[in-house]
């Protein structure tokens, strides 16, 4: 029978496992590298900027082009890239006066087609 102050998400009985917990906390990610990856999925936390890294995960896109894919203005996109780039998950590379953006390597495009698989798994 179903409690209602009780949830599925919890122990039913308060115990800890010492040698489990020694384990966990020797494989845990260094604090330094958690607060990067939170910092990256914070960024991919706006649609915008998932629109751009999905366009750039096709092919090299000037901030022209990128701006007419996501249909906005060239000083916002400008801003989005900023960001990106910061975060090293885009680069650019100069071609006279125009500025073509692409991922920043292979992890992206992975990390990306990974979210989307697993949304996508239902």
């Amino acid at each position: 029978m179903w409690n209602s102050e009780c949830t599925i998400d919890t122990c039913e009985q308060l115990c800890e496992h010492p040698q489990t917990i020694c384990v966990a906390k020797k494989e845990a990610i260094p604090e330094i590298d958690a607060q990067q990856v939170a910092d990256t999925f914070k960024l991919l936390g706006d649609t915008t900027r998932v629109k751009i890294l999905d366009a750039l995960a096709k092919r090299e896109l000037c901030v022209c082009d990128l701006s007419a894919v996501v249909e906005m203005g060239q000083s916002a996109v400008s801003h989005q890239l900023r960001l990106l780039r910061n975060a090293r998950l885009v680069k650019y590379r100069k071609e006279g006066k125009m500025a073509w953006y692409s991922l920043d390597d292979e992890h992206i495009r992975l990390l990306l087609s990974q979210c989307v698989e697993h949304i996508q798994h239902r």
